[in-house]
């Protein structure tokens, strides 16, 4: 079947591009609207808080979404619900732009993110069947930049786009793309035999979906209802460990549940999946707190921060090309150990950060970090699926989107509340020197002297300032400390034998 790889599927470069198209689409909208939460802010009329649920109804429905993929690619065919997911992702994106409200932006937010969610794992199980395993490798590469640069440059895309034009514009700028990948999924992507008779699973994916949204809002929520002296916050958690239960036990007792117990059976692809919910909890955990660590604290301006951050997309986009080549010639768990230590020697480098450090630490710092996912991301890919069986490939890459978006949800959630609490503590620890008894403010001039009104006020100005970098630095700290573990689950992944290991498989789609 390899040898006539290019008879069974033409056109593959078009479909490649298509692929990359849709899953830039998806993983640049998860960061795109980021910079833009003021300007909507002012337009949408809400609060600060209010206007974060752009951001997070958008990955939590995502992150529903993503699980019943495999389901729903054998019920219908992959190519049907490639077309579906596209079209209504577009539409989704024209319908934020011309939001009026919260209510109307939230619920196109929810939208995108239902139609956006297979788009990822669709894309992926695309490549993997078009492309013979001796390329997969490569082919991994190619794709995984849209899944990995994406949120990584969106920030930046969203800023420029805010500032030239408006913040609809970061979802107007959706439509010519999802119209090409549209037309040209349409044209050339092989037809597959959809499964009519199929049952879905109601229960499974209800008790799973309550799970995912309890757990989701009691992180988003937490911080401002302070935690569980909170009656919302405490069902929240409850509604979230009993749907998360009740999917467990039924997903393993249930005749048909949808997501099959087997695929956790491959010990390859369940310790991916740990280590992409790592991945996924510093992806874009760093991505959210850098922006205003270097605006708030560096004092960058918006465009010179936007810059700044970009050598983090370069350095993955590098990585990933030579991680890709190097994949079928070198164990990938040893790149993957290389990219581990990169991204962990990145992280401790920025916990001793200051406003004071150059921009040339700062880019050094962020390309390390962009190396160090990329050569993770991309042999996780080979090797994550190199013994699994072809029939559960989709299921697997939406098993792997998921994990990356609850680990991202989880992250940005967990590493913004601990800024905000840790910076508290700090200002509450050092304001106890910040005396008339304490001997290094006895000499100090009347700006900073915490005797008069003015300088107390200046000096409390200085505190809370030096409170928020030794916060950021905590926040980097225990986000090196959240990559060290997956070196941990690289000797329970087996090695690729000889001619791409399990690899050899045939292709999970079943082509008309």
């Amino acid at each position: 079947m390899h040898g006539q790889e290019k008879d069974v599927v033409p056109h593959r470069a078009i479909i490649t591009v298509c692929a990359m198209l849709a899953t830039l689409m998806q993983s640049l909208d998860s960061t795109i609207a980021n910079v833009a939460l003021p300007y909507m802010q002012g337009s949408l009329s809400a609060s600060s808080d209010q206007i974060t649920w752009v951001l997070t109804s958008y990955i939590t429905a995502a992150a529903i979404m993503t699980a019943p993929v495999g389901w729903l690619s054998a019920r219908f065919g992959l190519k049907r619900l490639y077309l579906i997911s596209m079209i209504g992702f577009t539409v989704a994106s024209m319908l934020c732009g011309i939001a009026g409200s919260l209510t109307q932006m939230v619920a196109f937010r929810l939208l995108q993110g239902l139609f956006g969610a297979a788009l990822v794992p669709l894309s992926q199980s695309t490549m993997l069947n078009i492309y013979p395993p001796e390329k997969r490798g490569s082919a991994m590469a190619v794709w995984g930049m849209g899944v990995m640069v994406g949120p990584i440059l969106g920030p930046t895309l969203g800023g420029y786009l805010t500032e030239l034009y408006n913040w609809r514009w970061v979802f107007f700028v959706n439509l010519p793309f999802g119209l090409a990948a549209t037309a040209g999924m349409a044209a050339f992507l092989p037809k597959t035999v959809a499964q009519a008779g199929m049952k879905f699973d109601w229960f499974g994916f209800g008790v799973f979906a309550i799970g995912i949204a309890g757990m989701q809002l009691m992180l988003d929520r937490g911080e401002t209802q302070d935690w569980f002296s909170s009656t919302e916050i405490i069902v929240e958690t409850l509604m979230g460990a009993l749907g998360f239960y009740l999917f467990i036990v039924h997903m393993f007792t249930a005749e048909k549940p949808f997501i099959t117990p087997a695929v956790f059976k491959d010990r390859n692809l369940s310790a991916a999946l740990l280590v992409m919910f790592a991945v996924g909890m510093v992806l874009l955990a760093v991505s959210a707190l850098l922006a205003p660590w270097l605006q708030e604290l560096g004092g960058y301006p918006v465009e010179t921060a936007g810059l700044v951050m970009a050598p983090r997309g370069i350095g993955t986009m590098a990585a990933m090309m030579v991680a890709g080549r190097l994949s079928s010639r070198v164990d990938p768990r040893l790149l993957m150990a290389f990219g581990i230590v990169v991204l962990a020697g990145s992280l401790y480098r920025m916990t001793s950060w200051t406003p004071d450090v150059s921009a040339t630490s700062v880019i050094v710092s962020t390309m390390l970090q962009g190396v160090g996912l990329g050569f993770v991301f991309i042999p996780l890919q080979v090797i994550g699926f190199a013994t699994l069986d072809p029939a559960l490939r989709t299921e697997g890459t939406a098993l792997l989107s998921l994990l990356r978006n609850v680990g991202s949800a989880i992250g940005i959630s967990v590493t913004g509340a601990l800024v905000t609490r840790n910076g508290q503590i700090e200002h509450s620890i050092l304001s106890g020197y910040a005396t008339p008894l304490n001997r290094a403010f006895q000499g100090a001039s009347a700006a900073l002297s915490p005797v008069t009104a003015h300088g107390a006020q200046m000096l409390d100005v200085v505190v809370n300032r030096q409170a928020e970098i030794i916060a950021y630095n905590n926040d980097w700290m225990l986000m090196m400390l959240m990559a060290l573990p997956m070196l941990l689950l690289l000797p329970l992944m087996r090695g690729p034998r000889q001619g791409g290991g399990g690899a050899d498989m045939e292709h999970a789609a079943v082509m008309d």
